[in-house]
């Protein structure tokens, strides 16, 4: 077992995640929007661009997982990529929002490109950064407070841009949304930059391979890790039907309180910020949880509360579409099971590191964590083509009072599918995880060298 990780360590990976998460949440929550609403591009290439992105990510993300885990440098295999993915990131982020005159063809081609090398740039970063907390501290309580602490950040991040972002765009512009979001976009770009400095400069990975070779992955050895180790294939499955959840939600939010409740920003606004505190609450206090509640229970829980928050939003948005206090209550209670969600779906990825190395005799963090960031792009590609898809399905026109057939399909989108989808998480989690306390306890035995290896069925309960 390592020695304990310094809080000072803790809190540096952490920020990198507020940083990276900046971004993140102002392309997954007003990219959409600006295209729309602010660029008038029709909402179906919005759609069609969003699943080309995605299809590319298919086979980028893994080779991107397989490229970092064969790096050797004297900074490690993480950090070299982390930094470089953040820098390129960054200035593709400003080409995004960048205020250009072109015409509406020319521009259509023009934010193709751009979103393209966003997301394949935000892949060199993002894999590596998940990547480490497996590799930080192989301690239970350390991983979880690892896996909660940057989420925390993050969530902090979503508040931000979520509560703020309208009133920034307003005030950066002075009117001009086009330049606003460029401003906004650019000083999103500084901060990233800044965190993720002091994520490389103040951490570093402790945790190596206890056994295998340490030869090189190949492109068949990929394929092979992901197709064998079958928890991950599980954690994906419940990764990309909670992503689904939360990404659809967050990115129709804006139409939902503008075109049904015919209050967008005051609305918004709460409701995002509502959301930011209720997950910040709920990671803060689940690495005290997990010590005394079993995993699985939390886990349960998780994936029963934010679907009773959607349905008490539905609720809502018939009998008072328009009180706050109410939108509050309703953000609340999604978002404290989504909290707890974010970091579960980590924690339980780094289980399957484990277990990959337990079964096959190589320890694949970047190839596996490749896939949650592949999900969360993919579950992005998804919200955004049902919001798009759905929007023009639903006889959506931009700016105008919507018909109530419209407002019925924005009701579907916004909060039925969310909350199906996240009962489905619990549905894979009880079929298929079988990473249980008792036979993670053996995993880590063993590879510690503390224990032999015993069957696997002798050391599972269920």
């Amino acid at each position: 077992m390592q020695n304990k990780l310094s809080w000072r360590s803790k809190l540096s990976f952490g920020m990198g995640g507020f940083g990276k998460d900046l971004v993140y949440a102002i392309v997954s929550t007003y990219f959409m929007k600006y295209l729309t609403d602010v660029r008038l591009v029709d909402p179906m290439f919005v759609a069609v661009l969003f699943v080309v992105a995605r299809i590319w990510d298919a086979f980028n993300d893994p080779f991107m997982g397989m490229i970092v885990d064969n790096t050797r440098s004297r900074w490690g295999k993480f950090r070299p990529w982390i930094l470089i993915g953040t820098l390129l990131n960054a200035v593709v982020l400003v080409l995004l929002y960048l205020d250009v005159d072109l015409p509406a063809t020319q521009y259509a081609v023009y934010v193709g490109i751009m979103y393209l090398l966003w997301g394949m740039t935000y892949t060199i970063m993002d894999i590596p950064y998940w990547s480490m907390v497996p590799a930080l501290t192989d301690n239970e309580n350390e991983r979880s407070q690892v896996s909660a602490i940057p989420r925390f950040f993050a969530s902090m991040a979503w508040l931000v841009v979520g509560t703020g972002g309208l009133y920034f765009v307003k005030y950066l512009g002075n009117g001009d949304d086009v330049f606003g979001y460029s401003r906004f976009a650019l000083a999103i770009a500084v901060v990233f930059i800044v965190t993720i400095v002091l994520t490389v400069t103040q951490t570093k990975e402790r945790v190596v391979a206890t056994s295998g070779t340490g030869e090189k992955t190949s492109v068949k050895g990929m394929i092979r890790v992901l197709a064998k180790n079958d928890q991950v294939l599980v954690v994906l499955g419940i990764a990309l039907f909670f992503n689904m959840a939360y990404q659809l939600s967050n990115s129709f939010a804006l139409y939902y309180f503008e075109y049904v409740c015919g209050v967008k920003e005051a609305l918004y606004a709460t409701y995002t910020g509502v959301a930011g505190i209720a997950q910040m609450g709920a990671l803060a206090v689940f690495p005290t949880l997990a010590k005394y509640v079993n995993k699985r229970i939390v886990f349960i829980l998780s994936t029963i509360i934010s679907p009773i928050g959607f349905v008490a939003l539905l609720l809502v948005g018939y009998i008072a579409p328009t009180n706050i206090i109410l939108v509050g209550v309703c953000s609340a209670i999604v978002n404290i099971g989504i909290g707890f969600m974010l970091v579960l779906v980590t924690v339980i990825l780094s289980e399957a590191v484990d277990y990959g190395e337990f079964k096959l005799g190589t320890r694949n963090e970047s190839i596996v964590f490749s896939t949650q960031t592949f999900v969360v792009k993919f579950a992005g590609a998804f919200s955004g083509f049902m919001s798009a898809a759905g929007l023009k399905i639903i006889g959506f026109v931009p700016n105008e009072v919507q018909s109530a057939g419209t407002m019925m399909g924005m009701r579907v989108i916004m909060i039925v599918l969310p909350a199906i989808l996240s009962l489905l998480c619990l549905v894979v989690y009880k079929r298929g995880y079988r990473l249980n306390d008792k036979f993670y306890h053996h995993i880590l035995a063993v590879l510690r060298g503390e224990e032999e290896r015993a069957p696997e069925e002798a050391v599972q309960t269920k």
